[in-house]
């Protein structure tokens, strides 16, 4: 089993490292152009990011598992429960495959090889290091803070039983790359006066306006910020 992280949250350094050099795993080959190694590109898609995919191998063949992740400073976290077979084989130490997409658009060309999609996206390489029991509950406040800024004050933290049943992993993002596409539809040229319609068509993820379960005493300021940014019906 890889060794329990010590640098937590309130003692890693206050500034992201400066990005790693391109490794063989990270470098694009394919639309290099596109590219981007840099720690700003990095951390912006991941944290615009509330899942992530998780790529491993075992003895019964190749897994890819989506789950919900933050990011803290320089590491991915994940978390679940200690049963999961995914965290059970990455806290051994076990090489995998981190991915995060954002899906910003549908790119219509003039020719239907040209179609294409706006999008950007994080692949990270390397092992998961355990998270350490008295590190626990203020790595699930970051997440929740993340969620929901002010939550971790309104809602109970977990109680002992709850955080030992729970494994919290984080995976440095010392080998990474981000992939963004923007823009309008590369068209041949030979493709240009066709009369067909082409350009962009954009998407989001979309705010609605929040499902109460119950009559609360009061609405907090996170779930009002959460209902203003909500499109009208």
């Amino acid at each position: 089993m890889t060794s329990p992280a010590t640098d937590l949250p309130g003692t890693e350094p206050a500034e992201a490292s400066a990005p790693a050099a391109a490794s063989p795993r990270t470098r694009v080959r394919r639309e290099a152009h596109r590219a981007h190694y840099d720690r700003a590109s990095l951390d912006a898609i991941l944290d615009d990011a509330y899942v992530c995919h998780v790529a491993f191998a075992d003895a019964s063949g190749i897994h890819c598992i989506p789950t919900a992740c933050w990011r803290e400073r320089d590491h991915l976290y994940i978390h679940g429960s200690n049963g999961s077979r995914m965290l059970k084989l990455a806290a051994t130490g076990a090489q995998v495959c981190v991915t995060v997409t954002h899906l910003d658009g549908i790119v219509l060309a003039r020719s239907a090889f040209n179609h294409s999609m706006n999008y950007r996206s994080a692949v990270i390489y390397g092992v998961f290091e355990v998270v350490p029991d008295a590190r626990k509950a203020a790595a699930l406040d970051v997440f929740v803070e993340r969620i929901a800024p002010g939550r971790s004050r309104d809602a109970r933290p977990g109680d002992a039983n709850e955080l030992a049943a729970t494994t919290i992993l984080r995976i440095a993002l010392d080998e990474a790359v981000a992939k963004i596409r923007t823009g309008g539809p590369s068209d041949d040229e030979a493709d240009l006066n066709r009369p067909v319609w082409a350009g962009v068509l954009p998407l989001r993820v979309a705010r609605f306006a929040p499902l109460a379960d119950a009559a609360p005493a009061g609405t907090p300021d996170y779930v009002r910020r959460w209902q203003d940014a909500a499109p009208l019906a």
